[in-house]
């Protein structure tokens, strides 16, 4: 089953804003055309055993870049992944549009009206630092940080390290078929390896996209004896690759009256990779 589909109720408002497909048999993946990896490859949705025979709709997948007519959908995915992104939910939307290099949509083909199903994005957090969103983000990872972890986390935000750090930002529908879900993160990582070699700000440029760290403010929920479950399976595999980890409280909701977390993941880039690695042998692609 889907690691992701027992963990939040926000998977219903996400279903509903991301659907937009042509039919056929089977759920399929195409990588984004305008920066084409090496192996492309599709994969197949597993059907539901049901009581009765339901129509099957075939639903194909496509990879985009970051595009303006998405950033209503990428707003609505962030609102629902946690509140930690619902007061600045529009300016990182904005960013990641802009991000254009760095950064990947899934939508459908001939997709006209801007559906998004999910999407993954790095933003520097120096370049962009001037930005009150990314102002925000620092200043929740720095305020509720463990004095055991405070000066490592000044060191990855500080902008002066020899490699930048970037919020690696990611939301989708809950129950995205998981081979989709390995691509989104595979595709991202290709799509940082590309920016990187065809930057066309030289060198200062291609120093600004090759991130050697990551952090994540992944959404979760208290679980047992103190533990913390989160809403993506994948953030779980993220957090065990990660350098450190410490959990916050997120903004009350008022939408539901459940205690909501966030799970602070710092990773370097060889964590990043790990996790990647992690992740495909989960999956078994």
């Amino acid at each position: 089953r889907n690691p992701d589909v027992s963990d939040s109720d926000s998977s219903d408002s996400e279903s509903e804003d991301e659907n937009n497909n042509e039919k056929s048999s089977s759920s399929q993946v195409v990588l984004k055309e305008d920066k084409k990896p090496p192996n492309q490859k599709t994969s197949r949705k597993r059907k539901k055993p049901a009581s009765r025979e339901p129509d099957i709709l075939q639903v194909e997948f496509v990879f985009w870049d970051m595009k303006e007519k998405f950033f209503h959908g990428i707003k609505t995915l962030l609102q629902s992944c946690s509140t930690v992104y619902s007061a600045q939910s529009s300016s990182l939307s904005d960013l990641m549009i802009e991000n254009v290099s760095v950064g990947t949509v899934i939508s459908t083909e001939g997709d006209e009206e801007g559906t998004v199903f999910g999407f993954a994005s790095v933003l520097n957090v120096t370049t962009n630092g001037s930005q009150n969103c990314i102002k925000y983000l620092k200043k929740l990872c720095r305020d509720k940080c463990p004095d055991r972890h405070k000066a490592e986390l000044k060191i990855v935000l500080s902008g002066e390290t020899k490699r930048p750090a970037g919020f690696l930002l990611h939301s989708r529908m809950v129950n995205l078929p998981l081979e989709i879900v390995e691509t989104l993160h595979n595709q991202l990582v290709l799509d940082m390896d590309w920016a990187v070699e065809n930057a066309e700000g030289g060198v200062e440029e291609q120093k600004s996209l090759d991130f050697g760290a990551f952090v994540r403010l992944a959404p979760a929920t208290p679980g047992h004896h103190g533990s913390v479950e989160y809403k993506y399976f994948d953030d779980e595999i993220f957090a065990n690759n990660a350098e450190f980890c410490y959990t916050i409280d997120a903004p009350k909701s008022y939408a539901s009256e459940d205690k909501q977390l966030c799970s602070v993941i710092v990773m370097t880039k060889t964590g990043h990779r790990d996790a990647m690695n992690d992740l495909k042998r989960l999956i078994g692609s």
